[in-house]
């Protein structure tokens, strides 16, 4: 999948987390492995999106 697309599908996940916080789970799972398609290129993430996994990862810890 090129960077671009990977880069798009982050943004629309993004924006689904907001319009649709009953689905966030899902989202955040979907979020994940985007992130770990740009990990297996060898592609730098961005700080903010690093970031954010580290919420949602200590999110999902608090909630259990």
């Amino acid at each position: 999948m090129a960077l671009e697309e990977i880069q798009a599908r982050i943004s629309l996940l993004l924006q689904e987390m907001v319009n649709q916080p009953e689905d966030e789970h899902e989202v955040q799972e979907q979020l994940r492995e985007k992130l770990s398609e740009l990990r297996a290129l060898g592609l730098p993430l961005p700080d903010d999106l690093v970031e954010l996994e580290k919420q949602l990862d200590a999110g999902f810890v608090m909630k259990t």
